[in-house]
């Protein structure tokens, strides 16, 4: 989750079998084509202060930066739609998402009516803009706060829940160029790419995709031990859908309760030695986007530890 590039959070069931795995197969996201991509795409917050359309898009590229956040425009607002997507395309620069990080699980109907109605209007937004995805989480029970640990939020009413909200926004839009995400989280279904591929086949859209996040699904001990296995099998399970990752770093701060912590890319154990060979391997060049960091020059302390690592396995990010 992110949202207006500022920090997003001071933030079961094993159902691999076969027959989901092959099942969830049989459909993918609009967009997708078979070619391997020649260079991956990264991308994070610009700190211009600037509404213009392609002063933005020339600060992405003056970052190394292939890929961006959707800029704030009002999906009422065509004519600026229209700029922002032929400056960002003259740059080479894609929008990797449009954030909607409201509940859409709220207990409340009233708030649940109107977070339901903000999240499809999202989606209308990243299908003007030409987005990779429109995405959220599938949100929380917790009353107090809306991404919170709530005991339901494994169960199948969760689950339920999920796949009647997820198809509810995509037949209001009917995305053709964009597509739908959820990110994994550790207390909230998804918290793996089982539950993932279960999500998949159960939502049966094809405008339903992954958006990737794998310090999200390290929550437990063994994940973070073995976070590079866990990375490999999300890709093997889910490649063929991801369309957008993040990026950032995850350090263990000892206590006597288990307690991760994200960072700055570089500064914890996170494995980019897996991480980015198996996202150079996907079919597209889905883009990976740094996040909740706090200073412009955490991000650049970021941005040239993963390019660093890039060049060390031979792989580019363009130019």
């Amino acid at each position: 989750m992110r949202g207006n590039y500022i920090s997003r959070r001071t933030f079961l069931r094993n159902a691999g079998s076969a027959s989901v795995l092959s099942a969830a197969y049989a459909s993918k996201p609009a967009g997708w084509g078979a070619t391997p991509s020649k260079s991956m795409r990264l991308g994070g917050p610009v700190f211009v202060k600037s509404e213009d359309p392609g002063v933005l898009a020339r600060a992405h590229r003056a970052l190394d930066y292939r890929a961006a956040y959707a800029p704030d425009v009002a999906l009422k607002d065509k004519e600026r739609i229209q700029a922002i997507a032929k400056e960002f395309a003259a740059q080479d620069v894609v929008i990797a998402e449009v954030g909607a990080w409201v509940n859409l699980l709220d207990r409340n109907p009233e708030k649940h009516r109107k977070n339901l109605e903000y999240v499809t209007e999202r989606l209308a937004l990243a299908e003007e803009l030409g987005a990779r995805c429109c995405v959220d989480i599938a949100g929380s029970f917790n009353p107090d706060v809306w991404y919170g640990p709530h005991p339901d939020n494994l169960s199948p009413r969760f689950f339920d829940a999920t796949v009647e909200n997820v198809r509810k926004l995509i037949d209001a839009v009917k995305p053709r160029r964009t597509t739908f995400a959820l990110e994994m989280m550790g207390w909230c279904l998804p918290t793996g790419p089982d539950e993932y591929l279960k999500l998949i086949k159960a939502i049966d859209r094809k405008a339903f995709a992954v958006h990737f996040d794998v310090c999200n699904a390290v929550n437990s001990p063994a994940r973070m031990y073995n976070n590079g296995a866990l990375i490999r099998e999300c890709f093997a399970k889910l490649g063929r859908w991801i369309v957008s990752c993040h990026a950032k770093d995850l350090a263990w701060e000892v206590e006597m309760q288990v307690h991760f912590k994200e960072v700055v890319p570089g500064r914890g154990v996170l494995d980019y030695k897996a991480y980015l060979p198996e996202l150079a391997k996907l079919p597209v060049d889905a883009p990976l986007m740094l996040e909740h960091l706090k200073t412009p020059e955490e991000y650049t302390e970021g941005r040239q530890y993963i390019q660093g690592v890039a060049r060390e396995l031979g792989l580019s990010f363009g130019s």
